[in-house]
């Protein structure tokens, strides 16, 4: 991997990157709220649960074939990948989630001038542009791979389940790198499925979760929105 293309990943992938990642738990802040993540042993076999049977079954594999897509510049595949993920967003924080993300991150990758006029074009409208969309149209723009790209996107989200985990059982920093550090099997694992499944193979049935987002919705105390 060149330097260039591994310091751009580095900085896409970063959790200061603006797009507010921060703000959102994905249902694991009514997870806490319920009691079934209430120290570091739950969290991580939270994190491991909704990372083999929800991220690598649906939201890796969409990223997955939207890097193809916009790399071999298949508006069409584009499109398509684009709105079956977004009909995947079943409740309305979720879908609310995914599209503040995607138009941050779009507004972000026009205002650095780092994607020509031929990979933006394949976009979608801002108000049905999913996280995933906009990660996979800067992953093609500044030519990263996209193995990396995955991996790096399957980092960052279980590094903001772990700063969860962190600021709300609550866990000590280092109790937080540990689990963080633990994870990597089940990462490269999760990458490895989300390269391979088949396209009848991937699901996002998750009702517990979907129901956990529901309830969060009209949770009385939150510190996230989602």
């Amino acid at each position: 991997m060149h330097a260039a293309a591994l310091l751009h990943l580095l900085q896409f992938a970063s959790p200061a990157l603006p797009i507010g990642a921060y703000s959102y738990s994905q249902g694991l802040e009514a997870a806490l709220e319920s009691g079934a993540v209430h120290n570091a042993e739950t969290g991580r076999a939270w994190i491991v649960r909704q990372l083999s049977e929800v991220v690598s079954q649906w939201e890796a594999p969409v990223c997955w074939r939207l890097m193809h897509a916009f790399g071999r510049r298949d508006a069409a595949a584009v499109a398509e990948w684009s709105e079956r993920f977004l009909a995947s967003r079943d409740t309305a924080e979720f879908r609310a989630e995914t599209l503040q993300m995607g138009y941050s991150l779009s507004r972000l990758i026009a205002e650095l001038g780092i994607a020509d006029a031929a990979i933006t074009a394949m976009l979608p409208p801002e108000t049905e542009l999913a996280l995933p969309v906009a990660y996979a149209c800067a992953v093609a723009a500044l030519d990263i791979p996209r193995e990396e790209a995955l991996l790096a996107m399957l980092f960052a989200w279980a590094e903001n389940q772990v700063l969860v985990c962190v600021k709300s059982v609550p866990l000590g920093q280092v109790a937080g790198q540990r689990m963080l550090l633990s994870l990597r099997p089940e990462l490269e694992a999760a990458a490895l499925h989300a390269r391979t499944v088949a396209d009848e193979d991937m699901s996002n049935w998750a009702p517990g979760l979907s129901l956990l987002s529901m309830r969060h919705e009209v949770q009385y105390s939150r510190l996230y929105r989602s």
